[in-house]
C-alpha cells in the first residue's frame, strides 16, 4: 500500500509515522509513506494557503489552488482512493477502517482554518470525521485513520489473529484480558482462562464481550443482537 499525506505540518505527522506497527510496516516494504507540504503549492509570495471567506464571518477558508496543486503532483492520484477529513464527514468505524486496508493507493488530506473553500470537495471520493469533536487540523485524525487501516495489512502484525478479537471486530467490545501475575492485590485471574479448557474460555469471553457490550455501548449492544437476529441465531 502506497499512503500520501497532505498537510501543513509534517512534522507533527512524520516523528509519529516513523514508530511501532506503522513504522516497522515502513521497514518491511509492507507501506510507503509520503508526507506533502502543500503550502509548498502556494503561488503566493509569502506562501499563503487561505484567505477571507466570501460573504463575511469569522475565520479564515483553505484555498482551492494550492490543495489541488498538491493532489495533482501525486503520481496516480486519478486513481488513488483520496480521503478529506473533516468534522462534516462520516463517523469513522472499526469496519471502514477494514475497508481501507485492501485500497493499494490512499491520499489523505488533513485541513486546517475554519474550513475548505467547498470546491475542494470535488476533487476527494470520501470525507471522514472521528466524531463529534473538532480539532484544530486533521493530522492527528490522519495518524488515527493510517494506523487503524495499516494494523489490518496482511502480514504487519506479528500474528494476523491479533485484530480479530479487536474491539468492535466483531460489532462488540472486547472481553477482559489478563496476564502474570494470578494474583495482584487481592485481585486474581478468572478460574476459567487457567483451566486449559479451550471450548469454556471461548464461551466465557463471549458472555465477557456480551455484558461489557451491553453495559459500556447499549447501542453496539442493540445492533448486534438484531444482527444476529437477522442471521438466525
Amino acid at each position: 500500500m502506497r499512503i500520501d499525506v497532505l498537510t501543513l505540518f509534517p512534522d507533527m505527522v512524520i516523528p509519529v509515522l516513523s514508530q511501532s506497527i506503522v513504522g516497522r510496516a515502513q521497514l518491511e516494504g509492507k507501506v510507503r509513506i509520503h508526507v506533502i507540504d502543500y503550502r509548498d503549492f502556494s503561488e503566493d509570495k509569502h506562501h499563503k494557503v487561505d484567505d477571507y471567506p466570501y460573504g463575511g464571518g469569522a475565520g479564515m477558508v483553505l484555498r482551492v489552488e494550492p490543495v489541488v496543486k498538491a493532489l495533482q503532483s501525486i503520481e496516480n492520484y486519478q486513481t488513488a482512493h483520496k480521503i478529506l477529513m473533516t468534522p462534516q464527514g462520516v463517523q469513522y468505524h472499526q469496519s471502514h477502517a477494514k475497508a481501507l486496508s485492501s485500497y493499494n493507493h490512499l491520499i489523505i488530506m488533513c485541513g486546517h482554518y475554519e474550513g475548505y473553500d467547498e470546491r475542494i470537495r470535488k476533487y476527494f471520493d470520501e470525507e471522514i470525521s472521528l466524531g463529534d469533536f473538532v480539532l484544530t487540523g486533521g493530522e492527528v485524525a490522519a495518524l488515527a485513520i493510517i494506523e487503524s487501516a495499516v494494523r489490518l495489512i496482511p502480514g504487519v502484525l506479528n500474528k494476523d489473529a491479533s485484530h480479530q478479537d479487536d474491539s468492535f471486530s466483531d460489532g462488540l467490545l472486547e472481553y477482559p484480558q489478563y496476564t502474570r501475575p494470578r494474583e495482584f492485590e487481592g485481585n486474581t485471574v478468572p478460574d476459567v482462562l487457567l483451566s486449559g479448557n479451550h471450548q469454556a474460555i471461548a464461551e466465557w469471553r463471549q458472555t465477557m464481550a456480551l455484558e461489557r457490550t451491553k453495559q459500556r455501548r447499549p447501542d453496539l449492544y442493540e445492533t448486534y443482537l438484531k444482527k444476529q437476529k437477522k442471521l438466525g441465531k
